[in-house]
């Protein structure tokens, strides 16, 4: 005979047991979702393909979580901040500017965050380019935030140089003189013996001059050699580009040089100076500077256009004279055919 009340007991713990079984199920579904959200396919993008998203510094795993929220990118900010806590990422997680596909998993984008990647812009600093030039070229750059101040000239590494946006205008400079200063260390430390050059300046002042000297690559060994082999005997280095930088601080002259202008002293005219100029006169890259402190050895003084955008090259007076009357013949053909 069973006792009184038993039946409501069993009664009850079934009842019991049924509702865990239904927490158990609501609290597996809600995972699975949790899951699904998770490593499943993320919200489309608004319009196009990708969506950008600039996460600010200093902000928190819960701001992050609802800038991406409130740009589309993931569908529960609640999620993504638990996601990052749960998995030991809300403490690594990069500020910057992202871009996310359209779709994108929320474990995607997580991981992207944490790895910090960031989109990467670039600025290009070509050879030969004055500090006045890199100035306007940061300047010009909406990407960018801040002033900058212009650097010494030939201060810098012409190279390309990848900044993120609002990056201080100032950081990016201090990166490109870093460059600089670090492969001129190097270049100094395997300098050829004996070079007319009594210190690392003085390398930086002529290698802006073959810089500017020519365009041709090939050619800038054999330039440094000709104004090496200059500076050994005393001679002038006669650089027409030393010339226009103290007429123009290395802006483009516009004109060929007048005869009062070579005959002019700006401090800058190796015509009338001896040896090299005060200051560079550009900022050269690293194939100048190797060129002047590991010149050929050659006994070649002159040089003159030949007119093929090189030059041609002599180790005497008279050879040279033959060398500039072909490139005059070549510039009054030149002159006639234009004429026509």
């Amino acid at each position: 005979m069973s006792r009184p009340g038993g039946r409501a007991r069993r009664i009850s713990r079934r009842a019991a047991g049924g509702g865990a079984m239904i927490a158990a199920g609501v609290a597996l579904l809600l995972a699975l979702a949790g899951a699904w959200t998770y490593l499943g396919p993320g919200p489309r993008a608004a319009s196009g393909e990708t969506t950008t998203v600039m996460l600010a510094r200093g902000s928190g795993v819960g701001v992050i979580g609802r800038t991406l929220e409130d740009a589309g990118v993931v569908t529960s900010a609640g999620l993504f901040t638990l996601a990052a806590r749960l998995t030991g990422a809300a403490s690594s997680l990069k500020a910057g500017e992202y871009e996310f596909a359209s779709g994108a998993p929320m474990s995607r984008v997580l991981a992207d965050i944490r790895a910090g990647k960031v989109i990467r812009r670039a600025i290009t600093i070509p050879e030969g380019w004055t500090s006045g030039m890199v100035v306007d070229a940061l300047n010009a750059e909406p990407a960018l935030s801040g002033t900058v101040v212009e650097p010494p000239e030939g201060a810098i590494l012409p190279d390309t140089y990848d900044f993120q946006r609002d990056e201080p205008r100032e950081a990016v400079v201090a990166r490109m003189r870093a460059a600089h200063d670090r492969l001129l260390a190097e270049l100094w430390a395997k300098r050829q013996p004996d070079l007319p050059l009594k210190t690392p300046h003085e390398a930086v002042i002529l290698a802006s001059v073959v810089e500017k000297e020519t365009g041709v690559a090939a050619e800038r060994p054999r330039v440094a050699a000709v104004f090496v082999n200059r500076l050994r005997i005393g001679m002038p280095l006669q650089s027409d580009p030393t010339i226009i930088y103290g007429l123009t601080r290395g802006r483009p002259l516009g004109r060929g040089i007048r005869a009062s202008e070579l005959a002019g002293d700006t401090g800058y005219n190796t015509y009338r100076i001896p040896g090299l100029p005060p200051t560079p006169i550009a900022n050269p890259g690293r194939d100048a500077l190797a060129a002047v402190l590991n010149p050929p050895r050659s006994d070649e003084l002159y040089f003159v256009a030949d007119g093929t955008g090189g030059h041609a090259f002599a180790t005497n007076y008279p050879d040279h004279q033959k060398n500039v009357e072909r490139w005059r013949a070549i510039e009054r053909q030149r002159a006639a055919a234009a004429g026509k």
